[in-house]
């Protein structure tokens, strides 16, 4: 079976570790291949190198050395370089790297500068992490660069600001008047992604922010369009639980773009390909859709087994609605 999955970063990491897991134990399935459509819009250059927070997230986690208790970086990580940066008064600060993450940003600025692709240079770095011997493949969205900015006004004025800079050192708490992908008028499918979806059997999308994840993947020209050409079914899984982001600040960014924190209204951003919705438990009897069949369960990824369950229940919907 040929799966493909749209992805950010932490809980769209845990999650399709989960389904690997599920798949692994499930013998009919254990020889799925899946393709990972990673987001590149929380790229950002810091100290000269260019950091893809996301799919370092997505490699770390599914190659087994994430920092299981953030859910980002590296586990056994020291932090003796940006601490010398700090001493020599290099900014930004509020942005930490780890000393072993140092060594992914040298590298990828290494070969990029050489003029290699980014998802040339993903798939080097894939290879370091044991991917495809577990039959994953992570694909940038684009080749292109594309960084998300956030508009706001604070005391300053008005003034745009990276993301990654609203999301980690302000903590979303600057009212966002709109986000802006930048670079994204010039980009273009990075190669194989159009592909990934159109020929799958099953396309996925993990409890993702889905505005500046989810979203900014969709916003790369021909992915929506593929996503409402596939014959595969479509299933998503709510990044909401009791109405509100399991993690992150999804409320914050929903807001930004006029759209109500609730299952029903996420899901109304991929009304037009949408074939399948898991909620959580407390949040069904709230949701209804037009087109996407809906079913509740627990949507907590406590633990390894918690999130192979739950990313099994998103294959299991998306197979009833194949008709498998």
């Amino acid at each position: 079976m040929r799966i493909t999955a749209l992805a950010g970063g932490v809980g769209g990491a845990r999650f399709l570790r989960g389904l690997r897991t599920h798949l692994d134990r499930t013998p009919d399935l254990a020889d799925s291949e899946l393709t990972i459509i990673g987001n590149t819009g929380d790229d950002i250059s810091l100290f000269g190198l260019r950091v893809c927070p996301d799919l370092d997230t997505l490699l770390y986690t599914l190659g087994g050395a994430i920092h299981e208790g953030q859910g980002w970086g590296r586990a056994d990580e020291s932090h003796r370089l940006q601490g010398e940066l700090a001493a020599y008064g290099a900014e930004p600060q509020w942005f930490a790297l780890g000393d072993l993450d140092f060594g992914t940003h040298v590298v990828r600025s290494q070969w990029l500068g050489q003029g290699l692709s980014l998802s040339d240079v993903t798939g080097r770095l894939a290879q370091r992490w044991g991917l495809p011997d577990q039959r994953i493949r992570l694909l940038p969205m684009t080749d292109s660069p594309v960084e998300t900015h956030v508009v706001v006004e604070d005391e300053e004025g008005q003034r745009a600001i990276h993301f990654q800079e609203w999301w980690v050192r302000h903590q979303a708490s600057i009212p966002a008047q709109r986000f802006v992908a930048v670079g994204m008028d010039r980009a273009t499918a990075a190669p194989g992604v159009l592909d990934a979806i159109r020929q799958a059997d099953v396309v996925i999308l993990p409890p993702s922010n889905p505005v500046v994840s989810i979203g900014i993947i969709l916003g790369v020209p021909g992915v929506r369009d593929a996503l409402r050409g596939s014959a595969a079914p479509v299933v998503g899984v709510s990044p909401l639980v009791g109405g509100m982001p399991v993690r992150g600040h999804a409320d914050a960014c929903l807001a930004t773009i006029g759209v109500e924190c609730t299952p029903s209204a996420v899901a109304g951003l991929y009304e037009d390909f949408l074939d399948g919705w898991l909620v959580a438990t407390e949040d069904e009897p709230q949701v209804r859709l037009r087109k996407a069949a809906v079913r509740g369960r627990p949507l907590l990824m406590t633990d390894r087994d918690a999130a192979a369950d739950l990313a099994g229940a998103a294959l299991d919907l998306a197979l009833e609605l194949k008709g498998a």
